[in-house]
C-alpha cells in the first residue's frame, strides 16, 4: 500500500490549462474516487499519477518518493481501463499471468498465482478461453485479475464499468468493494457515475473545471454539499434548487412558502432533496402546484410539480395515484434537510 500526494500540480496543454493547481492527498489503503462531468480534469489527474502525462508544474509523490520523472513501469501501479486492454491472441490465463511473465516467474509458479487470483474473480473455469469468447463482464474481470496478480502498491481504475450493462455494473461494484476490503490496496478510481462513487468510495473528490470543489466522505458529500454544483450533481434525482428570498423566517418563491431558520436575504437558493419532501394536502401544503410528471420506479413514485418556472421532484409511495395537471401539495418531511446557497458565489450558507 502507498499514499499518494499531488502538491501544487499544474497541467497545461499549450495555452490551455487543464489543472490550474491541484493539491490532493490519497491516504494509504483508501478507495478514493475522482468524480465529475466530462472535461472536469479527473482523467487527466489519473494519467498524471500513472505517468502517462507529464506534470507541467508541481510534485507527485507515491509512497513518499517523488516520481515525476519515473516511467509508468517503474511506479509499481496497476491500471484497469474501460476498454479492458486484453491481448486477443492470448488465453485468459496468459492474459492474467502476463505481468508475472514479464517479471521472469517460471510457468508453474505463474500458473499457481493465476489460478488463485482467477478464483477470486470467478474465472477459474474460463482460463483456457480467449477474450473473444467472453462476455463484457468476464473480460472486465480478466482485466481486474491481471491487475490484482501484480500485487501493486497502487491501483488506478479509469471508468472500468462504463461498458457494462446496468445489472452487471451492480454485480461488479460489489466485487470491487469486496476486493478492496480483502486486499486493502490504495485505489484511485475515475468515474462520472455518482452511484459508483457513492457505493465504492472511502472519500470522493468532486471536480469541476480542473479544480477540487469538495473532498469528503460519500455521506457528507450527499448531506452537506459545499456549493450549488455539488448539490445539483450529486443525487438521483438531483436536489431541487429554488431561487427565491427570505423575509421574517419564511422562504418564498412562486407557489412556494417555507419556514426557514435563516436571516433575511433578498436573493437565495433553497435546496431540498426529493426524499426530504412528502406529498401533502394541497389545501394546507406550503408548496402547491400542478403535476408535471409521474414516474413509477418500482419502489417509489417520482412526482414532479411545476410551480411557475420551477420544477420540484418528490419521492412518493409506490402506490401513489394521481392524474397529470392535478394540483398536488408538498411539504418538507419531518427530519428532512433544507439547504441554503448564495446564488452569486454558489456556496452553501451556514445553517
Amino acid at each position: 500500500m502507498a499514499e499518494v500526494r499531488l502538491e501544487n500540480v499544474v497541467k497545461r496543454y499549450g495555452g490551455f490549462t487543464a489543472l490550474p493547481k491541484l493539491d490532493l492527498h490519497v491516504n494509504e489503503g483508501e478507495f478514493l474516487v475522482l468524480l465529475g462531468p466530462s472535461g472536469c480534469g479527473k482523467t487527466t489527474t489519473m494519467r498524471l499519477i500513472a505517468g502517462l502525462e507529464e506534470i507541467t508544474e508541481g510534485d507527485l509523490l507515491i509512497g513518499g518518493e517523488r516520481v515525476n520523472d519515473k516511467e509508468p513501469k517503474d511506479r509499481d501501479i496497476a491500471m484497469v481501463f474501460q476498454n479492458y486492454g486484453l491481448y486477443p491472441h492470448m488465453s485468459v490465463a496468459d492474459n492474467i499471468g502476463y505481468p508475472l511473465k514479464l517479471r521472469g516467474l517460471g510457468k508453474s509458479e505463474r500458473m499457481a498465482q493465476v489460478r488463485k487470483v482467477a478464483e477470486k474473480v470467478e474465472l477459474g473455469e474460463l482460463l483456457d478461453r480467449r477474450p473473444s469468447e467472453l462476455s463484457g463482464g468476464q473480460r472486465q474481470r480478466v482485466a481486474l485479475a491481471r491487475a490484482i496478480v501484480r500485487r501493486p502498491q497502487l491501483f488506478l481504475m479509469d471508468e472500468p464499468l462504463s461498458n457494462l450493462d446496468a445489472k452487471l455494473r451492480v454485480t461488479m461494484r460489489a466485487e470491487l468493494k469486496h476486493m478492496h476490503h480483502e486486499m486493502g490496496i490504495t485505489t484511485v478510481y475515475v468515474t462520472h457515475d455518482q452511484m459508483e462513487a457513492m457505493t465504492l468510495a472511502s472519500r470522493i473528490v468532486v471536480m469541476n473545471k480542473g479544480r477540487i470543489v469538495q473532498l469528503d466522505t460519500p455521506e457528507r458529500i450527499y448531506s452537506e454539499p459545499a456549493d450549488l454544483f455539488v448539490a445539483d450533481f450529486i443525487g438521483s434525482p438531483s436536489m431541487n434548487l429554488i431561487h427565491g428570498q427570505i423575509a421574517g423566517g419564511t422562504f418564498t418563491a412562486e407557489g412556494i412558502s417555507l419556514p426557514v431558520s435563516a436571516p433575511d436575504r433578498a436573493k437565495v437558493v433553497l435546496g431540498i432533496r426529493p426524499e426530504d419532501l412528502q406529498i401533502s394536502d394541497a389545501s394546507t401544503a406550503p408548496i402547491k402546484a400542478p403535476i408535471f410528471a409521474l414516474e413509477l420506479t418500482g419502489e417509489s413514485t417520482l412526482v414532479t410539480l411545476r410551480a411557475g418556472a420551477t420544477q420540484l421532484c418528490a419521492r412518493g409511495a409506490a402506490d401513489f395515484r394521481a392524474k397529470m395537471d392535478d394540483t398536488c401539495g408538498l411539504a418538507p418531511r419531518p427530519g428532512g434537510r433544507i439547504h441554503l446557497f448564495d446564488p452569486e458565489s454558489g456556496l452553501r450558507l451556514p445553517s
